[in-house]
């Protein structure tokens, strides 16, 4: 078997783009070494574990390259390697090759009509797949990205279309959420200059879109993973050569040319997850009628409490279309009575006057299962977040003793 070296490229949020950019153009056409990249913010023990489980030959930082003597190599369609996001455990590396990167490249401007010489502004992580995407879309494109250090309002009208010939950009609900938050519920005046805003990385409340497009952004949200390089499902609908079903079990299974080769030196992982063709996700989907996919929930958020079971994620999505909710998270948190009591962890719109647990009830009760409802309400200021834009549940797993806790 042909193989070829890992280099781990290892560089600060503010270097990152423009360096990962000729690495992974190098990588893709095969020119160079394939490459892992990771956050140079990473705590020092995470970012050893990383390494020393994913044995790359080389580390590059903004000192330079240093080598590694028990580097192994990768197969020789590897280009990109994807440290998963998870906060504990140890680590996934997904590996990606140059047809699947650009087949869901080509596929997402497709979807998304993006006309000749329009740019992508990059303003996630580049670290992740959702930025590495960003990065492929440019390079099969023919553009340049634009790299902006934060997002915010400013930032959008300065990279509009006209200045900077800015069309399409790729966020995470927590980005529109404050980008919604400076519009005062009027139209974004940024808005027009963008074709598409991808939104994907968590899962997005739908009075958050609701708001957006009203507001007249122009919302694309978008469901995938790592393993599928990024998102390959575009308001519901699988991209051009994706095939998703759902099992006798209600997990999504999706197939195609946009597929990972496999973990990172873990066979095992690997066999586990693929079937047939196909990679069995960890959420929860249904397909309708019409072939559009609605996600529930994930799978390992399945709370059990009574003997009922709940989809933490669909509770969740209720709950922030209750008045004065800002942001929704669900989990479970062990009961001696009930197994697991179905917790709200919410950060309300005015902390000064929060939702009740008996409103936030009620409101769920109205829409779902009586079971379903929240027993207990932790209020937070805001929620932790991993670097993906997800927030972290085993955080809030943890903590049984929150600054605000009603139960009943």
């Amino acid at each position: 078997m042909v193989e070829r070296p890992l280099h781990a490229v290892v560089l600060p949020a503010s270097a990152a783009g423009g360096r990962l950019l000729e690495r992974l153009a190098a990588a893709l056409d095969g020119s160079g070494p394939a490459i892992l990249p990771l956050d140079a913010d990473l705590p020092p023990e995470r970012l050893a574990r990383v390494l020393d489980a994913f044995a790359p030959a080389a580390v590059e930082t903004a000192d330079g390259l240093s080598h590694r003597p028990d580097g192994i190599p990768v197969s020789e369609q590897t280009t990109v390697v994807i440290a998963t996001s998870g906060s504990t455990g140890q680590p996934k590396g997904v590996e990606l090759s140059a047809s699947a990167l650009t087949h869901s490249a080509r596929a997402s401007l497709a979807r998304v009509g993006a006309a000749p010489g329009e740019r992508w502004l990059l303003c996630l992580p580049a670290t992740h797949i959702a930025g590495i995407q960003v990065l492929v879309r440019s390079l099969v494109a023919g553009t340049a990205p634009v790299i902006a250090g934060r997002l915010d309002a400013a930032v959008l009208e300065g990279f509009g279309a006209e200045d900077s010939g800015c069309a399409h950009v790729s966020i995470v609900p927590t980005q529109l959420r404050r980008l919604l938050g400076t519009t005062a519920d009027g139209p974004a005046t940024w808005a027009g200059n963008f074709r598409s805003v991808l939104l994907g990385g968590a899962a997005a409340p739908r009075d958050l879109i609701a708001r957006a497009r009203e507001a007249g952004i122009p919302v694309v949200t978008t469901y995938g993973m790592s393993e599928t390089c990024g998102g390959c499902v575009y308001d519901g609908f699988p991209l051009d050569g994706v095939s998703v079903e759902t099992g006798d079990d209600g997990r999504i299974r999706i197939g195609g040319p946009v597929l990972f080769s496999g973990y990172r030196l873990r066979p095992d992982l690997t066999a586990a997850a693929l079937h047939g063709g196909r990679f069995a996700t960890s959420d929860l989907g249904v397909i309708g009628a019409n072939g559009q996919l609605t996600v529930r929930g994930r799978a390992d958020d399945v709370i059990n409490t009574g003997g009922e079971k709940v989809v933490a994620g669909e509770v969740a999505s209720v709950l922030e279309t209750c008045p004065g909710v800002r942001e929704a998270v669900v989990i479970g948190r062990p009961d001696a009575e009930w197994g697991e009591r179905v917790t709200a962890v919410i950060v309300p719109d005015n902390s000064a006057q929060p939702p009740t647990l008996d409103l936030l009830s009620r409101h769920v009760r109205e829409r779902l299962p009586r079971y379903a409802a929240p027993r207990e309400l932790v209020l937070l200021d805001a929620l932790p977040m991993l670097p993906s834009g997800k927030p972290d549940l085993e955080i809030l797993r943890r903590e049984q003793s929150p600054a605000e806790n009603v139960s009943r």
